[in-house]
């Protein structure tokens, strides 16, 4: 596609929000060993959620070793996990004073268990050290080893989340090392673990409306309970092009289409992102088990 499309005139508040980084901002800036994926992937969000005291730990450093096209998160980690970084997580935790915190990471497939043990562990520790914190995990594919799930102990996590973002057709020219099945599997073997499962994915990529609802039905059969739909936005010129701009209408349409499916909590819109209102959304399900 040689031109790009135009922005929506209602989605010009991106503008203003993602200046704004509060002291939220302040605080995981002076952390060398710490990384947020609302900066590093450029979450649209990143002024909003700092302002409201939320962000998302970005682990086990800050380079990825797959190259999917949409995201711009930097490529080929070299190095060990950083001995440092689980304890500036927890320092930030406390400074910001977080109730939910949700925990995410690069793909390492360099890693021999992609970092399952590592997200327990570290899981485990925020538990131990804030009682009452709830935490939310949103894990990449544990290079494609379902055994390896095995190793996140459900107790250690309020919210096991990992994301198909888009439908299956689009996996070789988007996500062009993952598998759209295994990741189905992995939201079905989550939930049979007896975890709360979430999902997130983006428009805007090129899918069609049958893939859509294709998409929202394997979801609902996967057991997630919960679903982010999103905007695509180019990261850089050099990143996937946008295929369509979604209005806001378009996102109601969307999320009543999920919960036609048999979603119980979709959270649809322009800038929604995996973690956006994690918490009011987590509050959502558990009131749902209330009634």
């Amino acid at each position: 596609m040689s031109s790009q499309i135009r922005l929506p005139e209602e989605y010009k508040s991106l503008l203003s929000s993602k200046k704004d980084l509060s002291s939220v901002g302040s605080i995981l800036s002076v952390k060398k060993h710490l990384h947020t994926v609302c900066a590093e992937a450029k979450c649209p969000n990143i002024g909003k959620c700092f302002k409201s005291g939320t962000a998302t730990f970005l682990i086990m450093g800050s380079k990825c070793t797959r190259n999917c096209a949409f995201c711009a998160i930097d490529k080929n980690p070299k190095s060990p996990i950083d001995a440092d970084e689980s304890d500036e997580v927890i320092d930030a935790i406390k400074k910001m004073n977080l109730k939910y915190v949700v925990i995410t990471s690069v793909t390492r497939d360099d890693i021999e268990d992609g970092g399952a043990e590592y997200f327990n562990l570290l899981s485990s520790r925020i538990k131990s050290e804030f009682p009452g914190i709830m935490v939310e995990i949103l894990v990449p594919d544990f290079r494609q080893n379902i055994d390896n799930l095995r190793k996140i102990n459900k107790n250690n996590i309020d919210v096991f989340n990992h994301n198909l973002e888009t439908v299956k057709e689009l996996y070789p020219k988007v996500r062009q090392k993952a598998d759209y099945d295994f990741s189905l599997s992995m939201l079905k073997k989550a939930k049979s673990m007896g975890m709360t499962v979430k999902t997130g994915i983006m428009v805007g990529l090129g899918e069609t409306e049958k893939e859509i609802e294709k998409l929202f039905e394997d979801i609902s059969k996967a057991g997630a309970e919960i679903l982010t739909i999103g905007q695509y936005f180019m990261p850089t010129k050099n990143h996937y092009q946008v295929r369509k701009y979604y209005l806001s209408k378009e996102f109601d349409a969307l999320k009543e289409g999920a919960e036609r499916a048999g979603i119980k909590n979709v959270v649809s819109g322009v800038f929604v992102r995996s973690s956006y209102n994690a918490f009011e959304t987590y509050k959502g399900v558990k009131n749902d088990e209330q009634t």
